[in-house]
């Protein structure tokens, strides 16, 4: 089963130790690919200490940079499908299974329930807002949009062509799928928010990067 576990890491060294870790009780060291995108900790000391693929970026360049380039990384060497997840530890490596156990389906998009008493008020008004706003966009039905936790299979990524390089590659992915005919699947997922889960986002930057995305998709 060629499947590679993809994650983008930016300053995330106090983090990522216990995200690797979980993950090899479930896969094998072999299948990961940390991106380290231009981080200013000591990422690229900790990863020194497993035995997984590890690509750099010199300087930061966006989360859709990194996926970018781990997405390619894995094509080149015959990948399947990528799973992503985050480097903060929000997203259970314990559930990977549930995702194997999807690795012939287009793209799955792992799935929070968001309620106000399970999720910040800022991020469950967010993430409905942009889930809205991309299921008419992609003409399919996108419960989570904001879910970092995917499998995408190796026709999804050899298909769409990314201009993006940020936040917003994870939107032009399900607008470019979705339109293409590729199914979106959800799976249902547990997501533990902490004081470890830093936020890279910039919400005015972030949020005017995907108003672009959308008025760019009407011309696709």
């Amino acid at each position: 089963m060629n499947i590679f576990i993809l994650i983008p890491a930016y300053n995330a060294a106090k983090t990522l130790p216990d995200v690797i870790d979980r993950l090899s009780q479930v896969v094998s060291p072999h299948q990961l690919i940390v991106v380290d995108d231009g981080s200013t900790d000591n990422t690229a000391t900790v990863l020194q200490h497993y035995g997984v693929v590890v690509l750099s970026h010199p300087q930061n360049q966006g989360k859709g940079a990194a996926l970018r380039t781990g997405m390619d990384y894995a094509l080149r060497h015959g990948a399947r499908a990528v799973i992503t997840l985050d480097a903060d530890g929000q997203h259970d490596p314990q559930e990977l299974p549930q995702f194997l156990k999807h690795s012939s389906a287009d793209l799955v998009i792992g799935t929070r329930e968001h309620t106000l008493k399970s999720t910040p008020f800022h991020r469950y008004l967010s993430n409905s807002i942009t889930s809205l706003i991309l299921s008419l966009v992609a003409k399919q039905r996108i419960r989570d949009s904001q879910s970092g936790y995917r499998l995408l299979s190796a026709r999804v990524m050899r298909t769409i062509n990314l201009v993006t390089h940020r936040y917003e590659t994870e939107s032009e992915i399900l607008i470019k799928a979705g339109r293409r005919g590729f199914s979106i699947d959800a799976l249902p997922i547990q997501t533990v928010y902490s004081r470890e889960n830093i936020s890279h986002i910039q919400p005015l930057r972030d949020t005017w990067r995907f108003i672009v995305l959308i008025f760019r998709s009407f011309f696709w």
